[in-house]
């Protein structure tokens, strides 16, 4: 699969969508204690982890491993900065 594909499709997953939307929830509700940046940042590498080990997206193994990790991360940080440009826009409006 060509990286350009894989980053659309883990763009549009709608799991992976959900995932980082809740991690910034969980965010939002703990950043009195643990901050934003640490939990944001190891939530997008852990779920950038989770989902290519976890989903039998090429059962034979020969799938490249680092390349889905690498285009996750990019994934998962750009779904989050649309996630919290729309919260930061919705916190301006109340």
């Amino acid at each position: 699969m060509e990286t350009v594909e894989l980053l659309a499709s883990q763009l549009i997953d709608p799991f992976r969508i959900g995932m980082i939307f809740f991690l910034l929830v969980t965010a939002l509700r703990t950043r009195a204690a643990t901050g934003m940046v640490v939990p944001l940042g190891l939530g997008v590498v852990f779920i950038a982890i989770l989902l290519p080990l976890t989903t039998a997206r090429d059962a034979s193994g020969t799938g490249d491993m680092a390349m889905a990790v690498a285009a996750g991360i990019a994934a998962n940080a750009l779904i989050l900065s649309v996630c919290l440009a729309a919260w930061t826009a919705w916190k301006k409006t109340r």
